[in-house]
Parts: C-alpha cells; sequence; structure tokens
C-alpha cells in the first residue's frame, strides 16, 4: 500500500516529464528517419561531412576538457569550503553560489571584455611590458574551455560540497591514528567516498558544456563553432529542421553514452557509486 501511495505521488511529475520532456524528444528524432532518402540517410550525410565531424570532435574535446577541469578546480575548492570554520564556510559558499546570481549571457559578454584585444587581461600584459602587442585570446578554443569552466565551476563546488561533509570525521581520524599520511588518507578515503558527487558533477558539468549555446557563440565565433551553434544555425538560419533534428539526435545519444562511460569508470573506482 505504501509503495502504491509513493507511485501516486510521483505520478504527476513523471507524466509532465513524459509528455513534456520525453515524447518532443523522440518526436524530434523520430523525424529524422521519416525522410524520403531513406531511415539514415540524415545520419550518412551528417557523417559524411568533414565539417560537421570536426564540430563534432571539437565539442566532445571542450566538454571534456571542461570537466576535467572543472572536476580538479571545483573539488579542490569544495574540499577547502567543507573544512572551513562556520562562518567562513558561508561566505566561501555565497562566493561560490553568487557567479550564479547573473545570467550565463552577461558572464560571457564579461569574457569579451576580459579577453578582448583592448581589454582587461591584454592591456595588463602590456602595462607590465610582458607583450610588445596584444594577444589574440577570443574566437579560440581556450577562450570557450576557460569561459565554460568559470560558468560550470560553482555547480561543481556544490555538488561536492555537501558529499565532502557527509564523510565523518571518524574516518579521517581513525585513518590518522592508524599512522596514515594525510596524501593517504586523502586518496584512500576521502577521494573514494566522494566518487558519487563526482559523478554527478561531472554529468552536470559536461552536459551543461556539451550543449552549450551561447558562450560558444559569444567567445568562439564562427573559428570555434560547436554543436548547439550548428544546430541553431541549421534550425534559424537554413531552417533545415530535419538536419537540426538530427544534430539534436546525435547529440543526445553521444549524452547518454558518455554519461554511462563516466558512471562505468566510477563503479570500477567505487563499488558503492552506482
Amino acid at each position: 500500500m505504501k509503495r502504491f501511495a509513493g507511485w501516486s505521488l510521483a505520478f504527476p511529475a513523471t507524466l509532465l516529464i513524459v509528455v513534456f520532456l520525453v515524447l518532443p524528444v523522440l518526436a524530434t528524432i523520430w523525424t529524422t528517419f521519416t525522410t524520403p532518402a531513406g531511415p539514415f540517410a540524415t545520419y550518412l550525410s551528417f557523417f559524411g561531412s568533414s565539417f560537421r565531424r570536426t564540430v563534432l570532435f571539437r565539442t566532445i574535446q571542450v566538454s571534456l576538457a571542461v570537466t576535467a577541469i572543472a572536476l580538479v578546480v571545483g573539488f579542490l575548492t569544495a574540499y577547502v569550503v567543507s573544512r572551513a570554520p562556520g562562518w567562513l564556510k558561508s561566505i566561501l559558499i555565497i562566493a561560490a553560489v553568487f557567479p550564479l546570481l547573473t545570467g550565463v549571457v552577461v558572464r560571457s559578454f564579461a569574457w569579451l571584455i576580459i579577453l578582448g584585444k583592448n581589454g582587461i587581461l591584454n592591456s595588463t600584459l602590456l602595462n607590465l611590458g610582458l607583450i610588445s602587442e596584444p594577444i589574440t585570446m577570443l574566437y579560440t578554443q581556450g577562450a570557450v574551455i576557460v569561459a565554460m569552466v568559470y560558468l560550470f565551476v560553482p555547480l561543481m563546488i556544490l555538488t561536492l560540497v555537501g558529499v565532502l561533509e557527509s564523510i565523518p570525521d571518524d574516518l579521517i581520524q581513525a585513518s590518522a591514528s592508524l599512522g596514515a599520511k594525510p596524501s593517504a588518507t586523502f586518496m584512500q578515503v576521502t577521494l573514494p567516498l566522494a566518487v558519487p558527487g563526482l559523478i554527478v558533477g561531472a554529468v552536470l558539468v559536461f552536459t551543461g558544456s556539451f550543449t552549450s549555446y551561447a558562450t560558444p557563440q559569444l567567445l568562439g565565433g564562427e573559428q570555434v563553432m560547436m554543436m548547439g551553434t550548428l544546430m541553431y544555425q541549421q534550425a534559424m538560419v537554413t531552417f533545415d529542421w530535419v538536419a537540426a533534428s538530427t544534430i539534436a539526435a546525435v547529440m543526445v545519444v553521444i549524452t547518454i553514452a558518455i554519461v554511462a562511460a563516466m558512471n562505468a569508470v566510477a563503479r570500477r573506482l567505487n563499488p558503492m557509486a552506482t
């Protein structure tokens, strides 16, 4: 009876997700298989284009790089925050959350001001005499990676702080009392127990990076086109909705595959991280 009550409570939300999320995605994917040229013609056309393959591989590369950097930076920051005193912890969490209070477009425009040829960074380097002429930093893959790391690190921090706080201090003290060095305690106790949070954080960062549109468009432009930008162009510029649906389907499949791979790696590192 209790189990039935739980399902009945979850049914309205599940129905909304199915109607407004699952069915539209399935309908979008279905249109790619109903073209007159054949069920797989759109996918053969997509993977047969060297330009589109380059955009796909670039998107995967950038997303994985952003995820890896965010994991390192976010984990170290969350570890410091979780070990801070109560009042300082609150201040640090507010500082981590503060960038999320502004929109993605606003934060991306801020990087335009920082990385431009007449921007803050180039002006500082010129004034210090470290460079003789402005460096081209905008519309490069590095600019996109840096900006997206800035966008998604707060999510990683918020995800990991709760996980690290839930690790009992008794385990850390027991490890130290048994003669383990702080580095050994970190690698053999703290890190394995944080794997579930690392999984969630990595999934959030990767999916957000892989599907991002505004930041690659503003900081990468045509030179560093990514899948989100390409899909927008196909749908809103050339009005080729079948091609846009194909790109969306490819993104969905690759996202699911890489998230599944992340989970598989995490389970090998920690059998409890399922």
